[in-house]
């Protein structure tokens, strides 16, 4: 049997600011294979982002395990998980977080610089092939302010793939689009499922989730509905 790429083991998540621990997660066990394509669903609240920052370090469980990528994520320090997170995994947020100061080549450039890989003499040109795929190659020395939110979605995949890695997480990608434009974001991540990355979106968009190869449906810290498509 092949190791999947995701696997959590009894994580729960405690928050104990508040005069009353709030329990985010309680007891998760979740594997997820190479090459799936995960919708999380649930309402505000339930788990949903814990979820996702526990996959990509984060945020720290307070007990449980997580392995990504053969990684025990739940053992490294802050060093550790930065450098792992920048060749492990794109992130997608809802608000895109380009920097403003930077064009949107630049952007895409800024996890290469990181990460140290590719040959600095090679960045740009792999930034723009990014960004083809992603069909903003000609924005490319634009900055970020002069473009669409759905332009500005596009580039922060293209930034979110720069360095290949396995895995790309999404907290509500699609979010701030309009549907036609969240449709060919979606597009955008069924393709890169197709060339073989494994994706991980939470999504309120029922419409969307629907679309995903497997759907888990958060409720209360719990995974309660498991759903293959």
């Amino acid at each position: 049997m092949e190791k999947p790429l995701i696997e959590l083991r009894d994580v729960v998540k405690i928050y104990d600011k508040g005069e009353v621990p709030f329990k985010a997660l309680r007891g998760v066990n979740l594997q997820v294979s190479a090459g799936e394509f995960v919708g999380l669903i649930g309402k505000s609240g339930s788990g949903k982002t814990t979820l996702i920052n526990m996959i990509t370090g984060i945020d720290h469980p307070t007990s449980g395990e997580i392995w990504v990528d053969n990684a025990p994520v739940h053992t490294y320090n802050e060093n550790q998980l930065a450098q792992w997170r920048g060749k492990t995994i794109g992130v997608v947020f809802q608000f895109f977080q380009l920097l403003p100061t930077l064009t949107v080549a630049e952007n895409v450039m800024l996890p290469m610089d990181f990460c140290n890989v590719y040959k600095k003499e090679e960045r740009r040109a792999k930034a723009l092939h990014f960004l083809d795929q992603v069909e903003m190659a000609d924005q490319a020395d634009k900055m970020p302010a002069a473009l669409s939110g759905g332009q500005q979605q596009r580039v922060a995949i293209a930034r979110s793939l720069a360095n290949d890695p396995p895995l790309i997480v999404a907290d509500e990608p699609t979010g701030n689009l309009d549907s036609k434009t969240a449709d060919s974001v979606f597009k955008l991540f069924e393709r890169q499922v197709a060339a073989g990355k494994t994706i991980v979106m939470v999504t309120h968009d029922n419409d969307l989730a629907s679309r995903v190869s497997r759907t888990l449906h958060v409720v209360d810290g719990l995974i309660l509905n498991d759903v293959r498509h």
